[in-house]
C-alpha cells in the first residue's frame, strides 16, 4: 500500500469516508514547491545559501466530507503551514518566510455546473479522483507572495546597517576635509 496522501482516489469515495489527513512531510517531497523555492534561492551567493532548506516541514490538516446532508457536494476543509527560505527582493538577503493556507474548498469537475456556495471557493478538477498531496503543493504555491520582501523596510534596513557598519571605508580626502573644515 502506498502514500494515502499521494494516492489518487475518488473525491466522493474521500468524502464518504470523512477522510482527514493529518500532513507532516518535508519540502522536498513536493516537487514544484521545492522547484520554486529552489529558483529563488538561487539568486544568493552559495556561501549564503540555507543548508537544509529542503528538510523544512509542510505541516496541516486535510478533512473531506459533504456540505449538504443527500451527500451530493463534497467539500474539503483544513489548514496548511510551512515555513520557507526566501530571498528578499528588495536587500536580496535570505529570510525565512511563513506560509499559511486556510481551505474551503468546493471540489468540482470542470465544465459541471456547480453552485457557488459562499463558505467555499471552487476549485476545478480534471476528474473525479484527487491527489492530497497535489492539492497540498498547490495551495502553498498559490500563497507564495509574487514579490518576497521582508515584512517591513526596517527589517532590510537593519540588515543593510549591520552589513555596512562590517565594511570599513577608505576615504582618502577625509583628512583634507577636516583640514579645510578647521580653517573656516
Amino acid at each position: 500500500m502506498g502514500n494515502p496522501l499521494r494516492d489518487r482516489r475518488p473525491l466522493a469515495e474521500l468524502a464518504a469516508r470523512g477522510q482527514v489527513f493529518e500532513i507532516t512531510e518535508k519540502i522536498g517531497k513536493f516537487k514544484q514547491l521545492a522547484g520554486i523555492i529552489e529558483a529563488d534561492l538561487a539568486a544568493l551567493d552559495p556561501d549564503k545559501l540555507p543548508q537544509g532548506w529542503r528538510d523544512s516541514a509542510v505541516t496541516g490538516r486535510l478533512a473531506f466530507g459533504f456540505l449538504d446532508a443527500q451527500q451530493r457536494v463534497a467539500v474539503l476543509e483544513g489548514e496548511l503551514a510551512v515555513t520557507v527560505d526566501a530571498v528578499c527582493q528588495r536587500c536580496l538577503e535570505p529570510f525565512r518566510l511563513d506560509l499559511r493556507s486556510e481551505l474551503k474548498l468546493l471540489p468540482v469537475i470542470a465544465g459541471d455546473s456547480a453552485r457557488a456556495h459562499d463558505a467555499f471557493d471552487v476549485w476545478e478538477l480534471d476528474d473525479d479522483t484527487v491527489c492530497p498531496a497535489e492539492i497540498v503543493e498547490e495551495a502553498l504555491i498559490m500563497v507564495m507572495p509574487l514579490v518576497v520582501m521582508h515584512d517591513s523596510a526596517r527589517a532590510c534596513r537593519d540588515f543593510e546597517t549591520a552589513a555596512s557598519e562590517a565594511v570599513q571605508t577608505i576615504r582618502p580626502f577625509a583628512a583634507l576635509k577636516a583640514q579645510l573644515d578647521e580653517k573656516k
